[in-house]
């Protein structure tokens, strides 16, 4: 650290030989950045949740670091060291710390289980958490710009340099973002990506300080007097700031429209973001190129911001009123990969535009405020910090205020609006500049007309269609059939309810029917519902996570012996939906008075409770959906089974539609690793496979036959026994005689199947191939292509009731 370097000095010509080699350097930075901010985002929210506000703290923190880092770096790093030196030990320090981390964040998680409360409490400790794990490396993180900037001169054509480095870097941020999402965790785990990314560090490190050798420099006084930056360059700083927050809530916005449209896959997000930074990394090298030669740099700023008035309203139109209504049936596609060629090009159809001009804002405010004798690395610093700081801004009130309360249509026509705003203020007349503009009367047809333009754009934006709310990529097909009758945009969820023409309802999240009234999904829901209260032998609490139409909730508080029910749903909105239209398929479950709701996350809720259940059930999720993959772990199953009173029970859904056979496997392999006294019950269609219902038990009790039969017989279970019956189960041996195996039966089609783990979430990945599939009935009889023995050690009771129970079962096989 005691070799010295001119601030001011880089001659273009040491610049141009070394510009490859620098360009390298920050695609390498960039990939592993986003390697771990992946990572990072998939640990913590294991322990902290995956609620929205648990994803707000991640975010606000992770690029609060980068806020930081870019903001204190200048002041505190002398300008005597060489920049590419600094930048090779900032490098070496993000992925120490990265390893650090790794490892680190499961004691964390430990102790934040422990200490994690509810209300400010648990928002105190997840922000101390994440602040823990994020602030250090993501303040090294924002660091690395600042530090290469002392490398330029502080002219136009000197900071130029900086928007290559800056789209080099999103550059890798796109590759880093790919590498994860579509092969790093989808094939290994969190710790090979880690140190991929680890190894992504040292090799720039280590290509940074082999430039710093051959490359020296002589130091002016690092104590000499620089410019301070202008005071008339507070509206560029504002501009660029503005800037941040309309791109980053453009993002929050678009990306809940496009996961709608695509299905909320993780290689969904993966692919959004991709292209999102593919934008802003074009853009940036084209704003690098023009900032060279363009006259006014402010000028061609405003520009780039009036015309992200048109771009956010194409995106918007484009996103929810024209790609939706393409005439493709995603059904068709003879493999996933083509799906997500068709996604990638419909994402940078509608986002592209949007992007480039967000990218090329960022070298354009460097070139309009650059003065010489300024000190580069403050000039960075400054800009990138109120750049990520309206990042902030514009991310959280988008999730947490915007969309939920406005919606997305009026959110949108205030983006328009902002960006209006931060473009006309590159013409205001400010300090010394206004001697080189016109007159502010010569701008004022000019500022009056974009005024107008943006006003007629921002009314232009158009509501989210409710068909395609509700059936989402499946609109071609599927759409304008039902009547809408309910469009509501939560904090986690744009959700939907439709009434066909027959009258059956259906409740839509995630652009998919989740629960309806029709006969099958209906039995489902009341399988889960009445197995998990009619097995135990003390049914009294219980717990249900997720609410989706309250189906499966209602079946399990209808319980005559049920005094405490608790529906952990992650969605605010959804308890008032399903009150007002699914009261009567629900049993008014929502106003049952044993009934609780927890705004929480399963696995948070689980994770800082000290309750124990004698029967924990999940209405339906559909594990391809990002984040759900993470209430089918083997990790989560045991702290589900450390939740049980004796004689407890856990049952889940597994959906065999929508899916592939790898994924369904991996489903109950976990499943029954855990529990391997578990078994398998089935809700097929006329003998077809439709999905089936896992069942585990906390200790080696067993299902007596006797118990369930008398309780369905009594006068005080009548309600019970008439919400079977509603769905064709008249009698325990209806509803038992869907047995379809246990852990011997299914051992050999289980053979090989991926064990869904916490540091891998493997699901998540396998799954994500199959939502557009529809291979159910293929998968069962897969299954149960063995057959399927009678359950000696399983089913308890009388002789005679037991003969009965298994002459059922062959019957269902067809034996």
């Amino acid at each position: 650290m005691n070799d010295q370097v001119n601030d001011a000095a880089a001659p273009d010509g040491r610049m141009d030989r070394s510009f490859p080699l620098l360009v390298a350097l920050f695609v390498g930075s960039g990939c592993a950045a986003l390697i771990y901010e992946v990572v990072w985002f998939q640990l913590l929210s294991l322990f902290i949740g995956s609620s929205s506000i648990s994803l707000g703290v991640l975010l606000g923190t992770f690029m609060g670091g980068m806020c930081l880092g870019s903001l204190l770096f200048p002041r505190y790093v002398s300008r005597r060291h060489h920049p590419l030196r600094v930048y090779a030990y900032l490098e070496l320090s993000v992925g120490a710390i990265g390893l650090i981390v790794l490892f680190g964040m499961p004691l964390l998680g430990n102790v934040y289980v422990s200490w994690a409360g509810s209300g400010v409490t648990s928002m105190v400790m997840r922000s101390i958490v994440a602040a823990i794990c994020l602030l250090p490396p993501t303040i090294m993180m924002g660091a690395t710009l600042p530090a290469i900037a002392r490398w330029v001169e502080t002219t136009p054509r000197g900071v130029s340099w900086l928007g290559f480095f800056y789209g080099g870097n999103i550059g890798g941020a796109v590759l880093g973002s790919l590498l994860a999402g579509y092969y790093l965790l989808r094939v290994y785990d969190v710790t090979i990506a880690t140190l991929a990314a680890l190894a992504l560090n040292v090799t720039v490190a280590l290509l940074s300080l082999w430039l710093a050798g051959r490359i020296p420099h002589e130091a002016e006084d690092p104590e000499a007097e620089l410019e301070a930056p202008h005071g008339d360059s507070w509206p560029v700083y504002v501009t660029i700031g503005l800037s941040g927050l309309t791109a980053l809530a453009a993002e929050v916005i678009w990306t809940r429209h496009l996961s709608l449209l695509f299905g909320a896959t993780v290689y969904t997000f993966s692919l959004i973001l991709a292209v999102f930074l593919t934008g802003l990394g074009v853009g940036s090298s084209v704003g690098a190129f023009l900032a060279r030669s363009v006259a006014n740099p402010r000028i061609a700023l405003g520009t780039c911001q009036l015309m992200l008035c048109a771009a956010i309203s194409w995106t918007a139109y484009m996103a929810t009123q024209s790609l939706p209504f393409w005439p493709l049936d995603v059904t068709l596609a003879s493999s996933p990969w083509i799906s997500l060629q068709l996604d990638l090009v419909r994402a940078l159809w509608a986002m592209f535009p949007a992007a480039f001009l967000w990218g090329a804002s960022f070298p354009l405010a460097l070139a309009a405020v650059a003065q010489r004798n300024q000190d580069p690395g403050r000039l960075v610093g400054g800009l990138y910090a109120a750049n990520t700081l309206g990042a902030i801004v514009g991310s959280i009130s988008a999730g947490f205020f915007l969309v939920p309360l406005i919606g997305s249509q009026h959110s949108q026509q205030v983006l328009i609006i902002l960006a209006a705003m931060s473009g006309l203020l590159m013409w205001v007349p400010v300090g010394k500049a206004s001697a080189e503009w016109p007159t502010a009367r010569q701008d004022a047809p000019f500022m009056v007309a974009s005024t107008a333009l943006a006003i007629v754009l921002a009314i232009s934006v158009q509501p989210l269609p409710g068909d395609f709310v509700a059936f989402g990529r499946f609109m071609p097909t599927r759409g304008g059939y039902s009547e809408i009758i309910y469009v509501g945009e939560g904090l986690t969820a744009t959700i939907a309810v439709s009434r066909e023409p027959n009258g059956v309802l259906s409740y839509h999240n995630a652009g998919k029917v989740q629960a309806s009234a029709y006969p099958e999904d209906m039995r489902l829901q009341r399988m889960l519902g009445h197995l998990t209260t009619l097995v135990p032998e003390n049914p009294k609490s219980f717990l249900v996570i997720g609410c989706g139409a309250g189906v499966t909730a209602g079946a399990v508080a209808i319980n005559p012996e049920a005094d405490r029910v608790t529906i952990a749903e992650i969605e605010p909105l959804v308890p008032g939906v399903v009150s007002k239209y699914f009261s009567v398929e629900n049993h008014g479950v929502i106003g049952n008075p044993i009934v609780h709701i927890a705004i929480d996350d399963g696995r948070h809720f689980l994770l800082t409770t000290d309750q124990k259940f004698d029967g924990i059930t999940s209405d339906p999720l559909d594990p391809w959906v990002k984040g759900a993959a993470a209430l089918y772990t083997r990790e989560f199953w045991e702290l589900a089974k450390s939740h049980l009173n004796p004689g407890g029970v856990v049952t889940v859904f597994v959906q065999l539609y929508e899916s592939t056979e790898e994924a369904v496997k991996s489903e109950i392999a976990t499943f029954l690793e855990v529990f391997p006294n578990g078994a398998v019950f089935a809700n097929t269609i006329e003998g077809v496979g439709y999905d089936v219902v896992l069942l585990g038990m906390a200790d080696s009790a067993t299902i007596d036959v006797d118990r369930v039969q008398q309780r369905l017989s009594s006068p005080e279970y009548a309600a019970v026994a008439d919400s079977l019956q509603e769905v064709g189960f008249y009698s325990a041996f209806d509803l038992l005689s869907t047995y379809a195996g246990q852990p011997a039966d299914l051992a050999p089609w289980l053979k090989g199947a991926a064990i869904n783990r916490d540091r891998n979430l493997r699901l998540q990945y396998l799954a994500g191939m199959g939502l557009n599939l529809y291979e159910a009935e293929s998968i069962f009889d897969n299954m149960v292509a063995a057959g399927i023995d009678f359950p000696e050690r399983l089913f308890t009771g009388t002789a005679i009731n037991l003969e009965r129970l298994a002459r059922l079962i062959e019957d269902r096989q067809g034996r």
